[in-house]
């Protein structure tokens, strides 16, 4: 298969030097990044909060520090 990419002046001239370095065409760096980056372990999905973090039973503003916060929110 062939397919066309746009690699910006700056990192094609590093990715010849790496290939000349490790004895390697670009073609074969390129590919090889690309089977690390398919085979590699997949992106696991960030975890959304859910809203509201904290409850208060008077809304507005609130004087909490770090170990408060620890007490409220169970991390992972």
């Amino acid at each position: 298969m062939r397919t066309t990419v746009d690699i910006p002046d700056e990192v094609y001239r590093r990715l010849k030097v790496r290939a000349a370095l490790e004895g390697q065409s670009v073609r074969q760096l390129v590919l090889r990044g690309i089977e690390h980056a398919v085979e590699g372990p997949a992106v696991r999905p960030v975890r959304r909060l859910r809203a509201p973090i904290l409850t208060l039973h008077k809304p507005g503003s609130i004087r909490i520090d770090n170990e408060r916060i620890y007490d409220l929110i169970s991390f992972p």
